[in-house]
């Protein structure tokens, strides 16, 4: 190459670098927000607004440590950005959000900006709180400042590099964050835009159910995606092999979301592992109308199915271990062929969940046991035990090879290495 074009590439990069440094330094401008003083007192219609909007975004679990006092943070969650801690949301002064203003909490939720003035790691779901109107963020903030304020100081966070420096967030915000608000498809139905903001914005459903680039960015939204702690996988809500339910009525989804649970002719499904936290603590406690408008929402997703890799039959002695566990610790309830017993035990036979691509969630079950949320519709779950210490790594590797290739299934065997890395 002659200098002249050599030079003028050169230009171009140091030009680009100059725009870059100057776009960073811009998104890192941000003063630190006045304390909030003299606060009239919230309207009782938009607390319990801001109530039933926690339970929405199912706030209070992240942010409470197990066996900690409700929303005063301390909990340790691994994400794509390292392992964060919640926030404290109680109105503690020193600790908590006491200090923070009702427009320091909405620039948090809609611009990822702390009260002063830092960038917010992205695991704090604002690219999707980003959509919620000024009156639910306003209710969200009236109904936590009517918390009882709690002391509580926060752990350092773990991030890792280069997530743990502003500039990485402002260039991060840069390339994979813009601010915005929910916009209505006017060819769409009132329920149906009512399902996608909640989907989208307060519930952030997303968050789990999508996968991520190598920045931590929303790839997929509402598809398949592996925890990153690696120990459940989320699957795709757009693929009915998956967690799909373009092909359910609304009835059935709406009972699946409310009681945890659901059993008719069409089969017996019922959630476990985080989505059985999410039943819990978040959408049995929906408003019925909110509900099926999710439902509606969901059903219309468009399909598009998820990668599988191609077939791979489990070794025949592999398959006969897996046989003799099952007879011994699993056909007393999931039947001899995986039939199952309606409305108590799912059947193994064509479950979705023991078909995916992605074991983990069979040997999660087997490894730490299947637990479904407690709920009015149904107070009283069965739960299957933790088999953690009774079987060994090529056990459960064995018996979750069985299940996916016995009774017409047809999923990827299962070694003792990856049972290994769900432990």
């Amino acid at each position: 190459m002659s200098r002249g074009p050599l030079r003028a590439a050169l230009g171009v990069l140091v030009f680009g670098g100059v725009l870059l440094g100057a776009a960073i330094a811009w998104q890192l401008r941000a003063e630190a927000l006045p304390p909030v003083k003299d606060l009239p007192a919230a309207a009782a219609a938009d607390i319990e607004r801001g109530a039933r909007l926690s339970r929405v975004g199912n706030c209070m679990a992240c942010h409470t440590a197990r066996g900690g006092p409700p929303y005063a943070g301390g909990r340790f969650i691994d994400t794509p950005f390292g392992r964060v801690v919640a926030g404290n949301l109680t109105p503690d002064a020193q600790t908590g959000l006491g200090l923070w203003s009702p427009e320091a909490f909405r620039r948090a939720l809609h611009e990822g900006r702390s009260r002063d003035g830092r960038l917010l790691v992205p695991a704090f779901p604002y690219p999707h709180t980003t959509l919620m109107s000024d009156g639910d963020v306003a209710a969200l903030y009236a109904y936590l400042r009517r918390l009882p304020p709690v002391t509580q100081p926060q752990p350092a966070q773990a991030l890792r590099f280069p997530f743990n420096t502003q500039a990485a967030l402002a260039l991060w915000q840069i390339l994979r964050f813009e601010p915005g608000r929910f916009e209505p498809d006017p060819a769409r139905s009132a329920e149906w835009n009512r399902g996608a903001y909640l989907v989208n914005g307060p519930a952030h459903c997303a968050a789990c159910h999508g996968s991520r680039d190598a920045l931590g960015g929303l790839r997929h939204a509402l598809g398949a995606a592996e925890m990153p702690d690696g120990r459940w996988f989320a699957p795709s809500l757009r693929d009915p092999a998956q967690a799909g339910l373009q092909h359910w009525p609304l009835a059935r989804i709406v009972a699946l979301l409310r009681d945890g649970t659901v059993a008719d002719e069409q089969g017996h499904t019922t959630v476990m592992g985080p989505m059985a936290e999410v039943v819990q603590h978040s959408t049995q406690h929906w408003p019925a109308d909110d509900l099926q408008a999710m439902a509606v929402y969901l059903k219309d997703l468009p399909v598009q199915a998820e990668p599988v890799a191609a077939f791979e039959a489990a070794p025949a002695a592999q398959i006969d271990l897996g046989q003799r566990v099952y007879r011994q610790h699993c056909a007393d309830c999931h039947g001899a062929q995986g039939e199952g017993a309606r409305s108590a035990y799912p059947p193994l036979a064509g479950n979705r969940a023991v078909l995916m691509d992605s074991a983990v969630n069979v040997i999660q079950a087997i490894v730490s046991g299947g637990f479904a949320p407690a709920t009015a519709g149904h107070p009283q779950p069965y739960g299957m035990p933790p088999f953690r210490t009774l079987l060994s790594d090529a056990e459960i590797a064995a018996v979750s090879s069985y299940l996916r290739q016995s009774w017409g299934n047809r999923a990827g065997a299962v070694s003792a290495l990856d049972v290994q890395r769900v432990r």
